[in-house]
């Protein structure tokens, strides 16, 4: 398989892709379950993957429940793929004639400008490693008033290490230092290098942005270094050095606009919590299968609520199963979030059940007749027209009535078997996970049975939250 794959890969599919391809071609009409086995490919991996598959023509889904997957023979796919690569050079090289007299023309017109600027402007290429960080020290050394430099956070880190020295003298001029790059997706160790290796005080202001489009650095409004790649790192890649106006200004501007639309650090570190976990729940994907763990009813709420909110505003159903409070309470919790539940409601959009109604029904439980209401749920949800559908479900009740046991199984089968693309968090509150026989055990289950675990335990309002892949 694995050699197989690697070959398909040269007509232009991704390891992945190929896995998917040539497991749906050998077992012939399948489920998704059997595929990803087949494949050693995650299921929410290959829901990812599918529509890719199905553009090119490879695969086709068959309906009907659960959804299967048929792929065209081996010498037609191979033929496919053939036909398309050709047409994308064609159509790459019908791009790069279309812009040749466009560049040329830009080109031209540049050079003539660049030409008649004053006198003493100078531009060069640097293409050595070594030749960029020592034309960086040259002009770095003279810095007299500020220093404005946008880079990425290895490349940032780097820049500490191999010029602290010439920063810490400017710092102690007086010469101002803006530095902006990336927003961090865990804790953040850039500011604890800046103070430790430059002691900066209220001279190094540093600021996050969404993202960095390219990498440069402007010494006193009079010479800046910019690179060709944004890649890779620090001087890996050729570098412009010039001290040309023309230049500069419009660069300058391209900074202050940059800066006008980051973030302080500082200010992103005190919220970065909320929006860590804000972003993990709306960025999740049909078929993902999580593991929520929480110390607080408030910190449930503000995971759990973002989560639905999320899917309302995307246009998404949502349905809610409650069993630490009654759906009464949870209503009017989420109104206080800001979530108008009379509105979803009325529309269909939301639907808050107590876990009676779906989980332990006349005091039985049972996997098949859970799935089922999964799909009936889901099913309903595209009929209606929603995109998709999010579900979470409290577990409270499976501890109360003394059903771990199933509840185990349950999450292993909503794991292996379940072929619905919706979204699904599970949570579980620590304190009845560290009452159960044997937790250490029963976390392990729990956790392999997911596909990520999200942990909010106790500090301030939402909790110290992490992410971690089971």
């Amino acid at each position: 398989m694995d050699r197989d794959a690697q070959m398909l890969c040269a007509f232009g599919l991704t390891p992945n892709q190929a896995r998917v391809y040539l497991a749906v071609c050998r077992l012939g009409l399948a489920q998704v379950g059997r595929v990803s086995k087949a494949s050693k490919v995650r299921r929410e991996d290959i829901y990812r993957l599918l529509p890719s598959l199905e553009k090119l023509g490879l695969v086709e889904k068959v309906l009907g429940t659960p959804t299967k997957i048929r792929a065209i023979p081996v010498e037609d796919a191979l033929s496919l793929l053939v036909k398309q690569e050709e047409d994308q050079a064609h159509k790459k090289m019908a791009e790069l004639k279309a812009k040749k007299d466009e560049f040329l023309k830009v080109f031209k017109a540049s050079s003539k400008a660049m030409a008649e600027e004053v006198e003493g402007a100078e531009f060069s290429l640097i293409t050595e490693k070594a030749a960029i960080i020592n034309k960086a020290t040259l002009f770095l050394k003279k810095l007299e008033r500020e220093v404005d430099i946008v880079s990425s956070r290895l490349k940032l880190t780097q820049m500490i290490g191999i010029y602290s020295e010439l920063f810490k003298k400017a710092l102690k001029k007086g010469v101002r230092f803006r530095v902006i790059t990336e927003m961090p997706e865990e804790e953040d160790q850039i500011p604890r290098i800046i103070e430790e290796r430059l002691s900066p005080g209220a001279s190094f202001k540093l600021r996050y942005a969404e993202s960095v489009p390219s990498h440069f650095l402007i010494v006193d409004n009079r010479e800046m270094m910019i690179t060709t790649s944004t890649h890779g790192i620090l001087a890996e890649h050729p570098a412009l050095w010039t001290n040309s106006v023309s230049l500069i200004e419009p660069l300058q501007r391209n900074f202050e606009e940059l800066w006008h639309n980051s973030i302080d650090w500082a200010s992103f570190k005190t919220q970065s919590e909320a929006d860590r976990a804000t972003q993990f729940v709306k960025q999740l994907k049909p078929s993902e299968h999580v593991i929520f763990v929480y110390e607080t009813t408030e910190a449930k709420y503000n995971v759990l609520f973002n989560y639905i909110k999320c899917a309302l505003e995307k246009g998404e159903a949502a349905l809610y199963v409650c069993s630490e409070t009654s759906p009464r309470q949870l209503k009017n919790a989420m109104k206080n979030f800001g979530i108008d539940v009379e509105k979803h409601e009325k529309a269909d959009a939301l639907k808050i059940l107590p876990y009676d109604q779906f989980y332990i029904i006349d005091g039985k439980f049972s996997i098949a007749n859970t799935l089922n209401l999964w799909n009936k749920y889901y099913k309903e949800a595209l009929a209606k027209g929603f995109k998709g559908l999010r579900v979470t479900g409290e577990t409270a009740c499976f501890f109360k009535h003394n059903m771990v046991n199933d509840l185990v199984e349950y999450e292993k089968a909503l794991h292996r078997v379940l072929d619905i693309p919706m979204i699904a968090i599970c949570s579980y509150q620590v304190d009845r996970l560290n009452k159960a026989e044997e937790p250490i055990n029963l976390y392990h289950e729990l956790t392999h049975a997911h596909g990520t675990v999200l942990f909010a335990g106790i500090d301030n309002k939402l909790g110290k939250i992490e992410i971690r892949k089971a």
